[in-house]
């Protein structure tokens, strides 16, 4: 191992960010250059986060720059403090960062700084300017925390963390009920989840006696990490305890992936993730491209070395990433909430990145490429959902905070930077050629096909294909349709909007032009060369050869997704009376996808209703049988204390005949017992 101290400036720059807004941006509020202070506060503190990063990250300054975090593969650590020790359980305030923690590292700061920076402009004149800057670095923070932990305790803080925050920032708006129901919603949602990662840690130290990420030595004593551990001892021969504690990594996968399901909003906790639209839209671009809902991914991808020994939770993983990304991907095309759209489209590519995931059940050698594709198309999903937020947050604040695409049409000439740079994340997301998600989708769909070869349950990886194709080709179809909604057709916009259409101000539309550029090139960058999976290759788990480029996959995903954006184009351009017509023809289906298939009326129906009479079935049983009863024990002694009052009535001479009658009772005693 190597130590770096400067591995906790990355987590504490923007948790002092958070500190100074909030005390300091606090007491500055009221004064002109409030704005100003807070902004560079808080997106200095992210910058630093940024730089230092990238410098460990990528070893600038090193005789191995630009190749690994270390040639040998060993991870930096800075332990900062001996959290907890008792008796074997041990847990350190420490920090690692291997290659997937590094790379995850550098986007999440990196994408995290433009979206702070587009937010100063996208705020200005909100009275709680300081206070949502010190949300966003909070969140920084706990995000981070959560990448850097070098342990499942202290990751599990950085979990717990990134859910309080997504409570505050969602509910920001304190006085509208849309956003305070939808941060209750998301908090709600997100503990049913956590208690999955809970008890799989809990279950993961009884296994192997260890919840660290790596072997280091504190304090001149060994720690043994969790993935050492199982790799050493796991023996995978029928009735014996190696079987058994197959059986224990399957809980384990299975626990945890249950807490990915809240974080990243797979079924059955799906619904919180598009009602949380309703915080401000910086919120919404940071929880979706960089920070929160990516959590779950990083888990699993980070679990690999586990989760090789798990192969039915992998199947789970699979199963229900293909669900949710075809649901999701059907809901989206009805919508007509540009940020609803992109909400559902996070919540599809997730499931697309859990497929990936799962996929390694196909066999050992698979779960390697398996991990790094997941990976890849979470790597440009930053860029180009960061981009296409942001693109939806400079209409919404072009168009007075109206977001309905039915509303508005035909801004591209009045907005040039923010329909040029939306529609490059619309082609990177419909997997066009040869913008950034173009390549990483299509090594998802190469490693399913890989997997389908080596895999005893072809039936399973062929529902898997055919899932993934069809989401992406409904991806591009939905994408484009909001793209040619809002940007094409005659002018035309809201009277609410209280103003003509106009360019955001340059300091929203330059984080624009840089996501745009990540969102064009970056896949084109790292995905032929294969540049990205060697980098990844060296972390735990997920060690591999890249397999190479396939032309009939590369064929099919672009097929797909040209399909997918000239359907869009035809029925809402070229014969724009078309989707009324199909609406109507799919008068059932319509309804389905525009009620988000009832899931939360469902919900409603089989758990918040019953619940709610069992509450107030115990309302009722606790005002009319335990209030009751306590009422009643309650009043025995102050009825025997009434009757006890009778006789300290303070009146000398009532005692006095009291003891003369006493004394004459006792002489009677006293004779008759002679």
């Amino acid at each position: 191992m190597i130590e770096n101290d400067l591995l906790s400036l990355i987590i504490f720059a923007p948790l002092a960010g958070a500190v100074i807004n909030w005390l300091i941006g606090g007491y500055l509020k009221d004064k002109p250059y409030s704005e100003t202070f807070s902004g560079i506060v808080a997106c200095g503190t992210i910058a630093i986060s940024t730089i230092v990063a990238f410098v460990i990250a990528f070893g600038i300054g090193t005789p191995h720059a630009g190749a690994l975090i270390d040639p040998e593969g060993r991870p930096i650590l800075d332990h900062i403090w001996t959290w907890i020790q008792v008796g074997g359980f041990r847990a350190d305030f420490a920090l690692g960062m291997d290659e997937l923690s590094g790379i995850y590292a550098c986007f999440v700061t990196f994408v995290g700084l433009l979206i702070h920076v587009f937010a100063t402009g996208y705020m200005s004149g909100d009275k709680g300017f300081y206070r949502f800057f010190a949300y966003m670095n909070l969140f920084m923070f706990s995000m981070l925390t959560l990448v850097l932990a070098d342990n499942f305790l202290l990751m599990f803080v950085g979990w717990e963390g990134v859910g309080l925050c997504s409570y505050l920032l969602i509910g920001y708006y304190l006085k509208k009920d849309e956003a305070r129901e939808a941060a209750k919603k998301a908090f709600v949602m997100n503990r049913i989840g956590d208690w999955g990662v809970l008890i799989g840690i809990f279950l993961i130290f009884t296994l192997t006696g260890s919840i660290s990420f790596y072997d280091k030595v504190v304090d001149g004593e060994q720690v043994q990490s969790v993935f050492t551990f199982v790799t050493q001892n796991m023996v995978l021969e029928p009735f014996t305890w190696g079987a058994i504690f197959a059986g224990g990594l399957t809980s384990v996968g299975v626990l945890l992936f249950i807490g990915a399901t809240g974080k990243s909003a797979q079924i059955p906790l799906l619904t919180w993730l598009p009602d949380a639209m309703a915080g401000p839209t910086p919120v919404s671009a940071l929880i979706h491209a960089a920070t929160m809902v990516t959590a779950g991914v990083y888990m699993v991808c980070r679990l690999s070395p586990l989760f090789v020994f798990a192969p039915a939770a992998q199947a789970t993983v699979a199963v229900i990433g293909a669900v949710t990304a075809l649901m999701a991907a059907l809901i989206a095309v009805t919508q007509n909430d540009l940020k609803r759209i992109l909400a559902y489209s996070t919540v599809s590519q997730l499931g697309l990145m859990f497929i990936a995931l799962g996929a390694g059940c196909g066999g050992a050698e698979i779960l390697p490429l398996a991990g790094i594709a997941a990976m890849f198309h979470l790597f440009t999903h930053a860029f180009f959902k960061a981009l296409l937020f942001l693109g939806a947050g400079s209409v919404m604040h072009s168009m007075g905070n109206i977001i309905d695409i039915r509303q508005f049409s035909g801004l591209r000439k009045v907005m040039p930077i923010t329909h040029g740079t939306f529609l490059i994340g619309a082609l990177a997301l419909a997997g066009i050629p040869p913008f950034s998600g173009f390549w990483s989708k299509d090594e998802i769909l190469a490693v399913i096909g890989l997997a389908s070869e080596e895999s005893p349950y072809p039936t399973l990886f062929w529902w898997l294909q055919m899932s993934a194709l069809l989401t992406s080709g409904l991806t591009a179809f939905y994408v484009f349709r909001a793209y040619f909604i809002t940007f094409w057709g005659e002018e035309r916009f809201p009277k609410e909007a209280g103003h003509h259409p106009h360019e955001s101000l340059p300091v929203m539309t330059y984080p624009l032009i840089a996501l745009a550029v990540g969102a064009a090139f970056i896949g084109l960058a790292v995905g032929p060369t294969h540049a990205f999976f060697h980098y990844l290759s060296h972390a735990p788990g997920l060690h591999g050869e890249p397999h190479p480029l396939s032309a009939t996959v590369m064929a099919m995903g672009t097929l797909v997704g040209i399909t997918g954006t000239f359907t869009a184009w035809w029925v809402y351009i070229a014969r724009s009376g078309m989707a009324a017509k199909w609406a109507k023809r799919f008068a059932g289906f319509y309804k389905m996808s525009l009620g988000k298939f009832y899931i939360d009326e469902l919900y409603q129906s089989i758990a918040v209703k019953p619940l709610e009479g069992v509450a107030s079935s115990s309302i009722h049983f606790d005002k009319t049988v335990v209030d009751r009863l306590v009422d009643w024990t309650a009043g025995r002694p102050a009825r025997v204390g009434r009757w006890f009052r009778k006789w300290q009535s303070g009146l000398i001479q009532s005692y006095a005949a009291m003891m003369f009658v006493g004394l004459m009772l006792l002489a009677v005693y006293f004779v008759l017992a002679e």
